[in-house]
């Protein structure tokens, strides 16, 4: 019997459909479960291209489809090193914010911008390292020393802090979508990893097992729990491991402990010091074998191209080869990139988000919130129709005090000159001269500064560091401690200068400091009527330093690390004890404290109460403060809470929660906090978080409490005691 013709294209339409459903590799099919497409890729691969894709620098397997892939991307403040992009403040700048929504908000600005390029290199066909979309950001380590180059990656010294700002930009670079990562952020370097740069490649760090817990590793831990994709470890050793086959910090902990399922990559070269610098073992191919057994999914470097050797000889198993590739691959498909280009929506983010208005405005704001104002004897905010003003240092015309390290390119940097010029009035007059060098005499002894400076009824003078100066071994090129600074002091010729300054007029002298670690300003902070420190400000800097010095805004930047007035105060540097260190446990006075920094607003605290004045274990209450502005000018205040328990080895103070409010001259607004059992334990000497029974000293204010804060300026903290029951 004869079918009919429609019933012959009906049969013919369902088996081509099934033909091509079978066709189709599962891995390719987003209606998949993610492992399962992972582990259907791998299937397909060969051992040479399962090994080559567990590297950095993957090539392409044109036979399935997949293109040429780098996992090296940076975004510290701005997609770095990836063609132009909005370059926001320093990571030590936005932790002086101390403003978790701005970061969140820095990070969407700075994902979408990633996710704009990246469809654009897509688009061009082009497969470049930095230009895709697994993003080894933020450092989260603690700025334990002031000499550590590195510490300006970081956002301070505070455990809270830095793990508030770490989660709030972890959400906004990996945003909300159910089903796709919008980039892949990475948590770094994993663990207790903090310089010397020049030893880092050998260094074995001892932490106990209280700071271990205390201090190094809570931001981790949140970073974790917020849900960040990446894991780096770190160059150094822990307790005589190399970090990248750290059994009890990757297994342990991080996977064990803490339940982490994305990827762990190594830091670059990192796998190569097991045989290079601590000599762990004995060849390339074990130092390899030792970090895939212990964990690590991907090598930055090639050292893992010995691996299939590896497989042949029996000393790795292909099936671990597999797992760890899995592993890896989940995050590519995470990001959508074997998915059609409609099935992800950050693929129709478009090139017009990159360096946009809207952008370049959150970089101002993130600039205007970073800078502290250490000092203000009257003189600012300056009026911008004085007859003279007379700008100089020099740092005041320099592209390289805005960058910082880890940062991306702009074609409209504002120098701190060309801010100052575009804010003052027509019929005055600014002047410029650099006068002096940024690190050493000048050799030229005609000096034409003098004569200027008397004439002028202000001068602005840009002094500090540079990238130059501090920074990443490698990059510092006039450090000569691979990017350390183990002089805690500002070029002696910069201070030389100003003090030369200071004798040729009784006029105001504004010094405006930049660098991203704390230093020895003790002599500046004499010799100048006002303080003002910028760190690294990113593109808007100038604009954003002339808006503070001629009072269109209010400073509100507060320290996210504590000055010491020498290095005499501290430690050794290499000695990662906490003891004597950071403003937790630190007796000596400093220069100037932690979540220190004044204001144009004058804030008074009063009326702290607590819910209730006795806590039982499993329960929670609430303090709350009355803020108010006595001053004339509106501002922002960064109010701190902070809580001290009894105990020899218990911290000092610990930071526990902060909130950023502004107010007009003369209005009050009351703050209140949740205090949880969690803010009012300890981590005892091995390593447990207990909640013990006793008083407890809760603190609210406008910086650490306590008589150096009231010296320079800032208002008393309020204090209120809750007893702790059993």
């Amino acid at each position: 019997m004869k079918l009919p013709r429609l019933s012959l294209f009906l049969i013919l339409f369902l088996w081509l459909t099934s033909v091509q459903a079978q066709v189709t590799p599962v891995y390719l099919d987003p209606s998949q479960p993610v492992e399962t497409r992972a582990r259907d890729l791998v299937s397909k691969m060969t051992l040479q291209e399962k090994v080559f894709q567990l590297m950095n620098e993957t090539p392409a397997i044109p036979r399935l489809n997949i293109p040429a892939y780098d996992w090296w991307n940076e975004c510290l403040h701005g997609v770095a090193r990836s063609g132009v992009a909005t370059v926001f403040p320093q990571a030590i700048g936005l932790g002086a914010t101390f403003d978790p929504d701005l970061i969140f908000r820095v990070g969407t600005a700075v994902s979408d911008e990633a996710r704009a390029m990246y469809n654009a290199f897509i688009d061009n066909g082009y497969h470049l390292k930095y230009g895709g979309l697994t993003f080894w950001t933020p450092n989260i380590n603690i700025f334990r020393d002031p000499r550590w180059g590195r510490g300006q990656e970081t956002y301070g010294e505070d455990p809270f802090l830095t793990a508030s700002m770490g989660v709030a930009l972890v959400k906004g670079l990996q945003g909300n979508d159910p089903n796709y990562l919008k980039v892949a952020a990475c948590a770094k370097h994993f663990a207790v990893h903090s310089g010397p740069e020049r030893l880092r490649h050998e260094f074995n760090v001892k932490p106990t097992d209280k700071d271990l817990n205390e201090t190094y590793l809570p931001a981790f831990k949140a970073l974790v729990d917020a849900g960040v994709e990446a894991v780096m470890c770190a160059y150094n050793r822990t307790n005589d491991q190399p970090c990248c086959s750290n059994n009890y910090l990757i297994n342990d902990v991080l996977r064990g402990k803490w339940g982490f399922k994305g990827h762990i990559v190594s830091d670059c070269g990192a796998i190569g010091d097991f045989f290079q610098g601590h000599k762990v073992t004995s060849s390339i191919e074990g130092a390899a074998t030792m970090a895939l057994q212990h964990g690590v999914n991907l090598n930055c470097g090639d050292e893992y191209a010995t691996l299939a050797e590896a497989v042949k000889k029996g000393t790795v198993d292909e099936k671990l080869i597999d797992n760890t590739l899995v592993t890896l691959l989940k995050t590519r498909f995470k990001l959508g990139m074997f998915d059609p280009k409609e099935k992800c929506p950050y693929n129709s983010i478009k090139a017009d988000v990159i360096n946009s208005p809207e952008h370049r405005q959150l970089a101002r704001e993130a600039a205007l919130k970073s800078m502290v104002l250490l000092k203000n004897n009257g003189a600012l905010p300056l009026k911008n129709n004085l007859p003279r003003y007379y700008v100089t240092g020099p740092n005041a015309t320099s592209i390289e005090v805005l960058l910082g390290n880890y940062y991306g390119v702009n074609n409209n940097l504002s120098t701190i000159l060309e801010g100052l010029a575009s804010h003052v009035g027509p019929g005055s007059q600014l002047q410029y001269k650099p006068g002096c060098l940024a690190d050493r005499d000048n050799i030229n002894p005609i000096d034409w500064t003098t004569s200027e400076v008397k004439a002028s009824d202000a001068t602005i003078v840009v002094l500090g560091l540079s990238g130059y100066l501090e920074g990443e071994e490698g990059e510092s090129l006039a450090s000569a401690h691979f990017g350390d600074r183990l002089d805690y002091n500002i070029p002696k010729n910069q201070v030389d200068f100003l003090r030369n300054l200071r004798k040729n007029t009784t006029k105001p002298i504004i010094v405006v400091v930049t660098g991203g670690s704390p230093m020895n300003l003790s002599e500046v902070h004499e010799l100048a009527d006002a303080v003002l420190l910028a760190w690294y400000p990113g593109e808007e800097g100038g604009n954003a330093v002339a808006d503070i010095i001629f009072g269109k805004v209010s400073p509100s930047g507060k320290l996210p690390v504590t000055f010491p007035k020498s290095l005499d105060q501290l430690p050794a540097y290499e000695d990662y004890n906490m003891t004597g260190r950071t403003y937790r446990y630190m007796t000596a006075e400093p220069m100037y404290p932690f979540g220190y920094g004044l204001s144009y607003g004058r804030f008074e605290y009063s009326g702290l109460k607590v819910s209730s004045n006795k806590i039982k274990k499993n329960q929670s209450l609430s303090a709350e403060v009355t803020v108010t502005n006595t001053g004339k000018s509106v501002s922002d205040e960064v109010v701190q809470l902070y809580i001290t328990r009894p105990g020899a080895n218990n911290p000092l103070y610990s930071l526990k929660s902060v909130k950023r409010i502004s107010l007009n001259p003369g209005e009050s607004t009351q703050v209140t906090f949740p205090i949880t059992p969690e803010m009012l334990s300890v981590v005892n000497e091995v390593g447990q978080q207990v909640l013990l029974p006793g008083d407890v000293k809760i603190w609210v204010g406008g910086s650490l409490p306590g008589k150096r804060s009231e010296e320079l300026g800032m208002p008393q903290a309020q204090n209120i005691t809750v007893n702790v029951l059993k």
